[in-house]
């Protein structure tokens, strides 16, 4: 957790002003009982208006300067918590912005949103008290131990009774309820993640009338986080209560052994009064101190899991701006790849088990500049993971992946993705206007390069049909859009960059055989000297490609052009006759 105190450091001068101002109220709440004490035994038992008067005035003065000192502390500790945690969520936005996506697997969608906005929270909540109460109630019950043993040290023993068995309650509290707040945050976790889940597939729910089962499914996580809670919450509700009791008890003590030393003349009544006031200082400061002690545990469960995501390293490193020039016709070639998703436990041998847990399996194919590759298979073949290698979405297990010659691995992250458009599989849009969804990859394109390529994906069309054109406003993931319009779009943000190598994975599977024609058509025109990739469901789609490649439980065991693999492939044929029927075969 004192790792996460660096983010402070810029803010250094709010975060000092904060204890330094508190310091002040600290110090004129202490002079309060004194001057209280002062009023009773030399005004109101003497009868001395004027010193009431003049002792009143002080006592005024010395609230205001702490009130001035107070507002101050809350002010600057606000700067500080503030920038503090911005700067943290910033830092984790970054950090998730560079993982790699198997990195994105290890961290579910819904524990990084908990992390960057619950769990941060927490932090900022943190540095905030810290600044504040954590200098006040220490100071103050020290001051007020100090200003009770010089009023009476006889009376001070009761206090030497009490600390102590604050502090094993204290103790014991903390001890049984740390390793819930861990448990709680994981049970929000849990929550975020059927939350996201169910509001990004609402459409799918409502569809399938699965209201009922996906409201019974938060209900059961919402109910686990609430149970996880209440039994945290139940320790901490403890702490208030036996804390109370202890001071209660403590001030009957006081006045009862008090009462007896004022009656017997060794105590004057005022000194008495301030004692009380000082007593009740020590013990609520000592019950914030038990409060923060507890948010500080709760706030440490949020600091690990803050840490973990910092901490944890993308397996792609980039080559940084090495090689920023590699990437130039867009030749492709892959040299006994394999890949597994369990890399971590994964050992670079030819054991029975683990060739079962790779996803791909020696992948040797080359793709020359301006070349069409069609990729075809079964689900589950490896299509979409053989194509996620190249841009370095994930790192090869075995193997290596050449562009232009050059391991990807040493070209620059930037440079080696700028150079290549892709199409995934589902047509991600971002809130914004269609222009900007296209420029996505290219924010400074002229309108006209904006057109060019919507023409080119058969987008053109039906966005001048809507209200607004290109600046209509798109809602979160495109949702007034149809699912072909979406892939359109995507396609066309993809054709704006002009890539050297281009990736369409299953990206025209919303669309109808005449649109897709047209786009393929339109994409073999505008980009004849890209190297295209190109996953279809449809066999329709690939018949005219340069090099089909047809991949079966992770391996290729086809390559060729239709005409190739429909004379000698008895897996393309499978394939062909399955779609196409088994009269085509002689027509082909």
């Amino acid at each position: 957790m004192l790792k996460l105190f660096r983010y402070l450091k810029p803010y250094w001068k709010s975060a000092l002003l904060a204890p330094l101002l508190m310091l002040i109220e600290v110090y004129m709440d202490l002079l309060q009982p004194k001057l209280m004490a002062s009023i009773v035994n030399e005004g109101v038992l003497q009868g001395n208006l004027p010193h009431i008067q003049t002792t009143g005035l002080l006592m005024l003065g010395t609230a205001l300067i702490g009130l001035i000192g107070g507002i101050g502390c809350t002010f600057f500790s606000s700067i500080a918590s503030q920038h503090f945690g911005a700067d943290i969520r910033s830092d984790l936005f970054q950090k998730v912005q560079s993982f790699s996506f198997r990195n994105l697997d290890q961290f579910k969608a819904g524990s990084l949103v908990t992390r960057l906005t619950n769990d941060v929270v927490q932090m900022q909540n943190l540095v905030q008290m810290t600044l504040r109460i954590l200098v006040r109630a220490p100071f103050l019950a020290i001051g007020s131990l100090i200003m009770a043993v010089t009023i009476s040290f006889r009376l001070a023993g009761i206090l030497a009774v009490v600390i102590p068995i604050l502090f094993i309650v204290l103790f014991l509290l903390i001890r049984y309820a740390f390793p819930l707040f861990s448990k709680v945050q994981n049970k929000l976790d849990t929550v975020n993640n059927v939350l996201q889940e169910n509001l990004a597939g609402i459409r799918v729910v409502k569809a399938f009338v699965r209201s009922r089962y996906e409201t019974g499914r938060f209900g059961k996580a919402n109910n686990d986080y609430t149970d996880m809670a209440m039994k945290a919450t139940r320790i901490v509700a403890l702490n208030m209560p036996v804390m109370t009791l202890i001071m209660n008890v403590s001030i009957v003590a006081v006045l009862w052994y008090g009462g007896n030393l004022t009656w017997e003349g060794s105590l004057p009544v005022g000194d008495l009064i301030a004692f009380i006031n000082y007593v009740t200082q020590v013990l609520f400061s000592l019950l914030s101190v038990g409060m923060m002690l507890m948010f500080i545990s709760r706030a440490k469960a949020s600091a690990d899991r803050i840490h973990e995501v910092l901490r944890t390293e993308s397996e792609i490193a980039d080559a940084g701006p090495a090689a920023h020039s590699a990437v130039g016709s867009g030749q492709v070639r892959f040299e006994r790849v394999s890949f597994t998703y369990n890399a971590d436990s994964f050992a670079p041998t030819d054991t029975l088990a683990e060739q079962k847990e790779l996803v791909l399996k020696d992948i040797d194919f080359t793709a020359e500049p301006g070349q069409t590759i069609a990729i075809l298979g079964a689900t589950g073949s490896g299509k979409s993971t053989l194509v996620n290698l190249i841009p370095r979405l994930y790192e090869t297990t075995r193997g290596r992946v050449l562009i232009d010659g050059t391991d990807i691995r040493h070209i620059g992250l930037e440079h080696l993705r700028s150079h290549i458009g892709m199409v995934l599989q589902q047509a991600i849009l971002f809130t914004g206007t269609i222009r900007d969804n296209i420029r996505f990859g290219r924010p400074d394109a002229a309108q006209e390069e904006v057109e060019a390529a919507a023409k080119a994906a058969d987008a053109h069309d039906f966005i001048m049909r809507m209200p607004d054109g290109y600046d209509t406003q798109l809602g979160q993931r495109g949702v007034n859009l149809s699912g072909g319009q979406k892939q359109r779009v995507s396609i066309a943000r993809a054709l704006l960059m002009r890539p050297a190598i281009l990736i369409l994975d299953d990206s025209t599977s919303a669309v109808d055989l005449g649109t897709e024609s047209r786009i393929q058509a339109a994409i073999k025109s505008l980009m004849q000297d890209t190297t295209c990739f190109i996953i279809a469901q449809r066999i329709t789609s690939v018949l005219d490609a340069d090099k089909i490649l047809v991949l079966d439980d992770g391996r290729i065991v086809a390559e060729g052009t239709h005409d190739e693999l429909i004379r000698q492939s008895p897996e393309y044929q499978d394939i062909y006759n399955s779609q196409l029927g088994k009269g085509a075969v002689a027509h082909g």
